[in-house]
């Protein structure tokens, strides 16, 4: 039987929050429900998958983790009905590289391939085809859950209890995610054909979402020392003849083997960044890339989270509705530059009309900033109070798993429906974003 074993050091991909935790490492779906009734539990538990969670709703100072990256297998790929049916541990990479083979994809695809299936959905994430495709809960048929009551369940929309609607988005706090069920897309090419567009005001951008609106991918990334500037992506998957050779996905470029020196990012350099990455993708017209490179970037470069330093870094990600959308990201690059440090990583993109299934689930009708910042501190959180303040007044939220410093107060008035989820949290688990979120006791 798994055992909770001797505490071992564990971070947020941030690596501000950190801890060590006592961990179990099951192997098999069989010894989830023992882990709840074992002698040895450490109060209360949290299942985890890779770390790729920004903050601190990976993290359970006081309690223990469940590590659910050892149930990693497939269960059934139904190719003519267009299901995947898998544990939650298997890593959206690995599902990837065996539904390619079988000219096959997942829906929805994260920023990272590192995710998890079950980290998928416990926070609802989203793609770079949202106003197509909708968030990933939009695509899960069932779920396999296990409750600290002895109850091993398989959730479909609209069950009584209304289990499913709280677990998608639900940050885990539902029960373990054993499996997942969840539809696919057929594909006839491992490459996306694209092509990167720059602009100079806020105005082009929003013109240029709309003149590429039957693309199914389009993003852009945004120029923080000169607020609006930036360079529009819009992707499209790519045809290939019947039968064409399946490309194995490139591994990283490089790694980052220490962190990164304090001085190594600062306004000189953020600029500097900005001006090459600008000169390099300013390329004519249309050209093929994996999707792999598409679709997780920063992937290209293992442990990239280093270069922040030692101190970490936070992210930001915001939702603002479309109506003020325009004013409001404004707003915040403004607030951004005036701060003086600048976000070395800047990424926009628009939520569609598609509703999200999950209770808290993120994405709302209108745009979406995401940004890094070098953790400088209170100058930091003071920086992302005042952004909290101008997405407050625009009726807009910020995205739970890159958050670990909301207050209470904020996240609330957010989030109303917390309570909702509040009622149906499973009372052996917590977080530590849930504990600050809620003002729960620790």
């Amino acid at each position: 039987m798994t055992q909770f074993g001797r505490p071992v050091p564990f971070a947020a991909w941030g690596r501000i929050e950190r801890g060590a935790y006592p961990m179990a490492r099951p192997r098999f779906a069989g010894d989830l429900p023992g882990l709840f009734s074992a002698k040895e539990r450490p109060g209360h538990v949290l299942g985890v998958g890779l770390g790729r969670s920004y903050g601190d709703s990976c993290l359970n100072n006081g309690g223990g983790l469940i590590a659910m990256d050892g149930l990693d297998r497939l269960i059934e790929i139904d190719k003519p009905g267009l299901v995947l049916r898998a544990q939650a541990g298997l890593s959206i990479g690995k599902a990837l590289e065996a539904l390619t083979q079988r000219g096959l994809t997942l829906p929805v695809l994260p920023g990272t391939r590192f995710a998890t299936l079950g980290g998928a959905v416990a926070n609802d994430v989203h793609g770079k085809n949202h106003a197509l495709a909708g968030t990933f809960g939009r695509w899960v048929r069932r779920i396999g859950l296990v409750r600290s009551d002895g109850r091993t369940l398989s959730l479909a929309p609209g069950d009584a209890e209304g289990l499913f609607a709280a677990t998608i988005g639900g940050l885990g706090l539902t029960g373990l995610i054993a499996w997942v069920e969840v539809g696919l897309n057929a594909l006839d090419s491992d490459d996306v054909e694209i092509e990167d567009i720059p602009f100079e005001t806020l105005a082009d951008y929003y013109a240029l979402m709309a003149d590429h609106a039957g693309k199914a991918h389009r993003v852009a990334w945004i120029d923080c020392t000169h607020p609006g500037r930036g360079i529009f992506t819009h992707g499209t998957p790519a045809r290939d003849e019947p039968g064409a050779r399946h490309k194995t996905p490139p591994g990283p470029r490089f790694s980052v083997p220490f962190d990164g020196p304090g001085f190594l990012l600062n306004r000189f350099s953020l600029s500097l960044f900005n001006k090459l990455y600008r000169s390099l993708k300013a390329r004519d017209g249309l050209r093929r890339m994996h999707y792999a490179r598409f679709h997780f970037p920063l992937d290209s470069i293992g442990g990239w989270n280093r270069l922040y330093g030692g101190r970490g870094f936070r992210q930001y990600q915001c939702a603002v509705p479309k109506a003020v959308a325009r004013e409001a990201v404004m707003e915040i690059l403004n607030a951004v530059k005036k701060a003086g440090d600048g976000a070395f990583l800047a990424v926009l993109k628009e939520f569609g009309p598609l509703e999200s299934p999950g209770l808290l689930s993120f994405p709302l009708e209108g745009s979406t900033l995401a940004l890094d910042f070098r953790n400088r501190g209170q100058k930091t959180l003071a920086l992302l109070e005042t952004l909290d303040r101008i997405v407050l007044n625009a009726g807009g939220r910020i995205y739970p798993a890159k958050d670990g410093r909301v207050s209470a107060q904020t996240f609330q008035e957010m989030y109303p429906q917390w309570r909702a989820l509040e009622a149906l949290r499973d009372p052996a688990i917590r977080s530590d974003f849930w504990a600050r979120a809620t003002g729960m006791a620790r």
